[in-house]
């Protein structure tokens, strides 16, 4: 009889988690490329541009200043034998103050320029987020999952969120 009984109550919890399973098989999944979304989307390169914009001047201004280090080196090697000791010698901490300098200026502009690209990935990876989540739930999508090792095309939604982000680009700001 507790055989019975056993194998009664094992048939009653199988068949309780058909439908269970029945509903997860039917979960609708896509599958999204984010590194190709933050390498392709419109919001990538003008957030390249501004960077590029904002820190232009300062670049040249430390190339002006190589160059002129350059010169002035190239100058000391060629004339060094024939100046004075003292002039060489002045020239010389002349020339290595002004190389300590643009190193300080090279590392100080390094650091703002990867603080403001950090930042700006940041406002990028943002977005994606946020246009891969209105995508999923507008197509009806249960679950995204990124960079997959494998995925069929049927259900990467790279190109249709690529789109989407393509057309807010282009859509003039809201206020």
């Amino acid at each position: 009889m507790r055989i019975k009984t056993a194998m009664l109550a094992l048939v009653i919890v199988a068949a309780s988690a058909l439908p269970l399973a029945s509903a997860q098989a039917q979960a609708k999944i896509g599958v999204v490329n984010v590194a190709r979304l933050l390498q392709e989307a419109p919001q990538a390169q003008a957030a390249s541009a501004a960077l590029e914009n904002e820190f232009a001047a300062r670049r040249r201004d430390l190339e002006n200043t190589q160059r002129d280090l350059k010169a002035k080196d190239d100058k000391l090697q060629k004339d060094g034998a024939t100046m004075a000791e003292a002039e060489r010698r002045n020239a010389e901490k002349f020339l290595r103050d002004g190389q300590r300098e643009l190193a300080r200026k090279q590392n100080e502009f390094m650091e703002d320029l990867n603080v403001r690209r950090n930042e700006a990935l940041g406002q990028l990876q943002r977005t994606v987020l946020q246009e891969v989540q209105v995508y999923a739930k507008a197509a009806g999508l249960d679950v995204v999952v990124a960079d997959p090792l494998y995925a069929s095309p049927v259900v990467d939604i790279t190109t249709q969120v690529l789109t989407a982000l393509q057309s807010k680009a282009k859509a003039p700001a809201k206020p």
